[in-house]
């Protein structure tokens, strides 16, 4: 039986996809969505090998705009 953890890594991987095909069919956006693709990635395995882990300090701070 799978658990949270799992789905939302599945959810994740299965945007990931879809960032890459969105890229693959639009090659203004391509450098973007792998990007995107890539990132989300990222988070599917820090959410399978810890989903309860805290972030890193630097990824808690707000951004400048």
């Amino acid at each position: 039986m799978s658990n949270n953890a799992q789905l939302a890594a599945k959810l994740l991987r299965d945007a990931s996809m879809f960032f890459r095909q969105v890229g693959e069919q639009n090659p203004p956006v391509a450098e973007q969505m792998n990007q995107n693709a890539t990132a989300y990635e990222q988070v599917a395995q820090m959410v399978e090998a810890d989903p309860l882990g805290a972030l890193p300090e630097a990824a808690n701070e707000p951004t400048e705009q």
